[in-house]
């Protein structure tokens, strides 16, 4: 991923000095565990945690050569290892190294995004109960329907951010496991119990069957969780997107003194944070299909899967942590305007209640259809007039007849709207 979209915490995962060092402790715990079992000297797996170092630079002169990235930073370790580098890798292929590696790795990067998806419920939560009573206007298929509330949007965009960091839960540890098993899985040159040890070095579990490889269902399945967790992200950017449009104007990103929004407009102010998570939140999806295609390998193994993770690896974790850091602090930031949600909700006479007339009028004996006609007659001139539907109401004598004109204006009451706020909340943030 390019420097614009990183930060650094998450890009030193997947930099070299990072992967190199998760590969040497690999090959180290093994050597332990192999000494442990009599089948190395302990003295040679002592030398290997004493002297084993690597230069990424002489690796990669060393890989220019073999063509072989393992057995590069093997040549290495043993430059400075001495003698003893005979015993390191005994019984091991490089998937050993590489998958439980890439393990490793993806773990890390669940831990920064379980810490930013907790950093951004935070954000929504707390401007979720500032404006849990603001009214605003509902919109279904972008046109006026019914009253809500501000906080009531924010609550749904909560609930899908903590059903994300509940599947990224299940998806790091099913993610989390390790293979040292050997050409095709089948340990016939190395001890389960070095996996074993290996894994609770690693913090990882051992996989149950390698054959060479990893299971890439258990890739397939993390990738897709982060392409899930883009989409609620982007949801909740487009929300804010539309709410800065001018004509809507209820929300909009903080606009920094000294920021410019346009080159040639001076007055524009652009919703360019969440346009560009947005666009990361493609990004992001875009790399769920190559992991999805990437479970289908080759007998016990073959490479496909190998570049399209050295890609989607790094990029779609780094994408996804700046995109959540980005979003945390559009949400913490966010300038909303209870005055203009309720210029918009007056904007057409009252209309947003007409389904509680329509339920009025059934309830005083009209039939369903007529009271939907005799309704609908109403809005619409109050729509193409901007005019007032409850005085359009007042005087048809088919509402006046089932109606008292006191029955009528309670009907108009915006806090009905709002009498199960609390049962929503309660549901989405508990009793705290």
């Amino acid at each position: 991923m390019i420097p614009r979209y990183s930060r650094p915490e998450m890009t030193r995962i997947w930099e070299p000095e990072n992967r190199f060092r998760i590969w040497f402790e690999i090959e180290a715990h093994a050597c332990d565990a192999q000494a442990e079992l009599g089948v190395i000297p302990k003295e040679a797996a002592q030398a290997v945690w004493e002297k084993g170092k690597f230069e990424i630079a002489r690796i990669d002169e060393i890989e220019r050569e073999t063509k072989h990235d393992v057995i590069a930073f093997l040549t290495n370790l043993a430059e400075h290892i001495g003698p003893a580098a005979r015993f390191v890798h005994q019984g091991m292929t490089s998937s050993d190294v590489l998958d439980t590696c890439l393990a490793v790795q993806l773990k890390q990067a669940s831990e920064l995004l379980l810490a930013d998806l907790d950093k951004l419920l935070a954000a929504i939560k707390k401007r979720a109960f500032e404006h849990k009573l603001t009214p605003t206007m509902g919109r279904s298929h972008g046109i006026h329907a019914e009253p809500t509330t501000f906080g009531l949007k924010l609550a749904g965009h909560y609930a899908a951010f903590d059903r994300a960091r509940a599947r990224l839960t299940v998806a790091r540890e099913e993610i989390a496991t390790c293979a040292i098993s050997g050409a095709v899985g089948t340990f016939a040159n190395i001890d389960p119990r070095v996996e074993e040890h290996v894994a609770k070095k690693l913090g990882l579990k051992p996989e149950p069957v390698s054959t060479q490889v990893i299971p890439r269902d258990r890739h397939a399945m993390f990738f897709a969780t982060l392409g899930v967790i883009a989409g609620s992200i982007e949801n909740l950017a487009t929300e804010i997107r539309h709410l800065q449009r001018s004509e809507v104007a209820e929300a909009e990103e903080y606009f920094s003194p000294g920021q410019k929004g346009s080159s040639a407009m001076p007055h524009k102010r652009n919703p360019v944070l969440t346009e560009n998570v947005t666009g990361i939140a493609r990004l992001i999806r875009g790399m769920v299909t190559p992991a999805l295609e990437n479970v289908a390998l080759w007998h016990e193994r073959d490479i496909s899967h190998s570049s399209v993770e050295r890609v989607i690896g790094p990029d779609a974790t780094i994408a996804l942590d700046f995109a959540l850091s980005r979003m945390a602090t559009v949400v913490e930031k966010l300038v909303i305007y209870p005055a203009a949600m309720q210029r918009n909700l007056d904007l057409f006479g009252g209309l947003v209640h007409s389904q509680r007339v329509l339920l009025a009028l059934t309830q005083a004996g009209m039939a369903r259809e007529e009271a939907y006609q005799t309704v609908q007659r109403n809005a619409m001139k109050a729509w193409e007039t901007r005019g007032d539907l409850l005085a359009l109401l007042k005087q048809d004598p088919a509402v006046t007849a089932k109606l008292k004109p006191a029955e009528l204006e309670a009907l108009f009451n915006l806090d009905y709207h709002f009498k199960h706020v609390d049962t929503v909340f309660k549901r989405v943030f508990g009793k705290g």
